[in-house]
């Protein structure tokens, strides 16, 4: 008897999902809750188990096509058992879909088969790109659209974008002319690398939080001695217990504390007002490689101590790595912490994630003389852990003094009592 493995449902909302790769082939023997194939939707990238013991006989869907939520991926048996695949009803050549100025002229029952055939991701990834779905080839089945064919003609050519109309100054005027006076650039000795979804997706979604935000960068310093001898004395109790105590889990905790105290600051831009949330739900960049970044978030983060921080920190990460998050898992944050010291980097401004209203951007450690004060007022020069605090936001919401008061107390925090 065979079983069926089917496409789960990936999160709320998520109605569909891309096969991005096989990690069995037909034929080959599959364990229980082995993964079996990846999958990618709109905020994740993870693998689906297998079912059941047995062989995995008949793969459904292939890599780089869409399928739907209970829609069967591939068939797992015992070795030699046949699959009985269901007759599938001639599917006449796909037809380009009618453009928005020939829709009045098209036949109805041939525009309802043209958009039977076009997933809603597929159609709202080629809407947002202006790209014209009918002169894409498809590869799917009865020459669907995928979403892979979108990210291919993408890749092939610069779709045009709506140009905001500004008031044309003699000086951009001069500014166009050099433009055109100067030579194209010659790629023809360069090399095209192909974008892939994770890449596209973040760029898409940087270039929109720049536009959307007014960025403002604040910069501060931390001497983390304190942090530093508590984690020492530490590590070896948290690691008994299967825990790695890392500098992630004192920033989240400091983090969590000072948001509690400034609400504004775990808020997000509405046309209605500020919306201030309930919870405290912090992201954590976590860097896939060459592959890109994904932002898991440690849910309602100000409820737990430091143990349950770190906890909870491993556990994502290494799923992230690993390509097992779930996609309720990067949803919901109410503020973002990006690690980019673990390159050397001392202070960078990181791009705010939307719709958060900050995100705080940590550097390397770097021991460094500085002046101190002891109880009596006395100033002497000392070597100390310091780290620079780099807390970018949105002034639409924040200004100076109110980010600062926030960025001072996450400073203080890191610097107090553990």
């Amino acid at each position: 008897m065979t079983t069926k493995l089917l496409t789960p449902r990936m999160g709320e909302g998520v109605d569909e999902v891309t096969v991005m790769q096989w990690l069995k082939n037909e034929g080959d023997t599959v364990k229980e809750l082995e993964p079996l194939v990846e999958v990618e939707t709109d905020k994740v990238v993870t693998e689906i188990p297998s079912p059941a013991d047995g062989t995995l006989l008949k793969i459904l869907v292939q890599p780089n096509s869409v399928a739907h939520v209970g829609e069967a991926l591939a068939e797992i048996g015992a070795p030699g058992e046949s699959v009985k695949v269901p007759a599938q009803p001639e599917i006449p050549a796909a037809a380009p879909a009618p453009v928005p100025q020939a829709a009045e002229s098209a036949p109805a029952d041939e525009a309802a088969a043209s958009a039977a055939w076009i997933s809603p991701l597929v159609r709202k990834m080629a809407a947002e790109n202006h790209l014209d779905i009918g002169k894409i080839r498809g590869s799917g089945l009865g020459g669907r659209v995928t979403k892979q064919d979108v990210l291919d003609a993408l890749s092939s050519y610069a779709a045009p974008r709506p140009v905001p109309q500004t008031p044309v100054t003699e000086q951009a005027v001069q500014v166009q002319a050099q433009a055109r006076a100067m030579p194209a650039p010659d790629i023809t000795e360069g090399e095209i690398v192909q974008l892939s979804p994770v890449r596209r997706q973040i760029a898409e979604r940087m270039v929109a939080s720049k536009q959307t935000s007014a960025h403002v960068l604040s910069v501060m310093e931390a001497d983390l001695s304190r942090v530093l001898a508590h984690k020492s004395a530490n590590q070896e109790r948290f690691a008994a217990e299967g825990i790695h105590l890392t500098l992630t889990a004192y920033f989240i905790a400091a983090i969590a504390s000072a948001l509690r105290e400034h609400p504004l600051a775990n808020s997000s831009w509405t046309e209605q007002g500020i919306l201030l949330h309930k919870q405290v739900n912090i992201g954590m960049a976590v860097s896939l490689g060459d592959a890109g970044l994904i932002v898991p978030v440690l849910k309602d983060a100000s409820s737990l101590s430091l143990e349950g921080i770190a906890r909870a920190v491993n556990d994502l990460a290494e799923r992230a790595r690993t390509k097992k998050l779930q996609p309720d898992e990067v949803r919901g944050g109410t503020f973002t912490l990006t690690n980019h010291g673990t390159g050397g980097s001392l202070f960078a401004m990181p791009i705010i994630n939307q719709p958060q209203v900050g995100i705080l951007g940590t550097g390397t450690v770097q021991k460094r003389a500085v002046v101190v004060t002891d109880e009596h007022g006395n100033d002497a020069i000392a070597i100390r852990p310091m780290v620079y605090l780099s807390f970018v936001f949105d002034h639409r919401v924040l200004d100076g003094a109110s980010a600062d008061a926030f960025l001072g107390d996450v400073k203080g925090k890191l610097e107090g009592e553990w």
